[in-house]
């Protein structure tokens, strides 16, 4: 694994002591979770950069580049991976060998471990099939009463929450002779304020969505999964500005359940829906991450744009003028860990213009090697050590 120093005059450390009260939610955390969640608290004005699926595909290419080299559009575009790579779940439970994107599991083991040794951090999200019937997980269905404790498939539930521990007891490698289970950032049950997804509002109600995160939780940190970082991500498109913190603590489950306050938000990002002007969008984009990680602050936890970007990435400039401006706006926005865009589709395996990051050729490719041209910007090639 890569070893880097971490420079604490370069970063502008705040002592660890002053972040992240009583540590992780699980004691338990190896050392190198503890570590990654210790110094992401302690990035300073500096914010990883993150890319989903960013080395399974991209818009031109799928798999494997020939010989075996690992490929990513955004190593394309600017000669470096991204510091945060994310995979998805989805279909793990159903027993598949590929998840809903088309990715081999066993794939994405590879890429993690290869992130991990490269000094790169992992985050998991997963798009859940229902357990009860297999149901993807845009279903209108609520299924959520009868999967936690005292619903008639909790069992099902245990299952698939098995399947993701086979999967994750898989992500251990050998650093100089000494085996080092591979930290998680782990996201379930996200967006979970918006109606779209089967656990969500509307679907189930909030005591039965606690339930649900909690049970979850418990399940695995009591099964030993102690390499997980729990992420907890609700939908900036509903949440109220006017009352940030009672509007984003619907269903969350506690402190003493997540450890990352997140939220997703493509709604201040050009989200097509979004009538509003830029302008008014980019105000609301800086207020949003303000008040994120004030709330993150007073509770002691780390904070992240934990998915968001715009399809297709159509506006001139997107990346200086709305991702970088809206991000380092001032000391308060500044503050997340890092800032993940979702996935560049394959342009054979699913509709042309469904990106969020650059690629060769694209027609913001230029303005996004500006953005990592930032030395605030974190990228594989400029990331500190993070699990030290």
């Amino acid at each position: 694994m890569k070893l880097k120093k971490l420079a604490v005059t370069l970063l502008g450390f705040i002592p660890l002591s002053a972040f992240a009260a009583g540590g992780l939610i699980n004691e338990n955390a190896t050392t190198e979770t503890k570590a990654l969640y210790e110094n992401l608290a302690n990035l300073g004005d500096k914010v990883l950069f993150g890319h989903e699926d960013s080395l399974a595909y991209g818009a031109k290419w799928w798999g494997y580049a020939e010989g075996g080299a690992l490929e990513s559009d955004i190593k394309q575009v600017t000669g470096s991976f991204p510091a945060v790579f994310g995979a998805d779940m989805g279909g793990i439970g159903l027993g598949n060998e590929k998840n809903l994107d088309g990715v081999k599991f066993s794939d994405y083991a590879h890429y993690i471990k290869e992130t991990f040794e490269m000094g790169g951090v992992n985050t998991v999200s997963w798009h859940m099939y229902s357990p009860i019937d297999e149901h993807h997980s845009w279903a209108k269905t609520s299924y959520v009463r009868e999967l936690i404790p005292g619903g008639n498939h909790n069992d099902k539930l245990k299952t698939y929450l098995d399947s993701y521990i086979a999967f994750n007891e898989t992500l251990k490698v050998d650093v100089d002779g000494k085996e080092v289970w591979i930290p998680i950032i782990f996201r379930p049950w996200h967006e979970h304020n918006g109606d779209w997804f089967w656990w969500g509002k509307g679907h189930t109600t909030e005591a039965d969505y606690i339930a649900l995160w909690k049970f979850t939780v418990d399940y695995l940190n009591e099964k030993g999964q102690n390499n997980l970082i729990y992420a907890f991500s609700p939908d900036r498109s509903r949440l109220d500005m006017s009352d940030f913190d009672n509007s984003y603590k619907y269903g969350y489950a506690g402190d003493a359940y997540v450890d990352i306050i997140g939220y997703d938000n493509y709604w201040d990002l050009g989200h097509p829906s979004n009538t509003q002007s830029v302008a008014e969008q980019q105000a609301l984009f800086v207020e949003g991450l303000e008040k994120l990680t004030d709330l993150a602050d007073k509770k002691g936890k780390v904070s992240a744009l934990s998915e968001g970007g715009q399809e297709g990435v159509r506006e001139d400039n997107f990346w200086t003028e709305r991702f970088a401006a809206g991000i380092w706006a001032n000391e308060k926005t500044s503050r997340i860990s890092y800032a993940l865009v979702w996935r560049n589709n394959n342009e054979e395996n699913g509709k042309k213009g469904h990106y969020y990051g650059a690629y060769p050729q694209e027609k913001n490719a230029a303005n996004f090697v500006e953005f990592y041209n930032n030395k605030k910007s974190l990228f594989i090639n400029n990331i500190p050590e993070m699990y030290k």
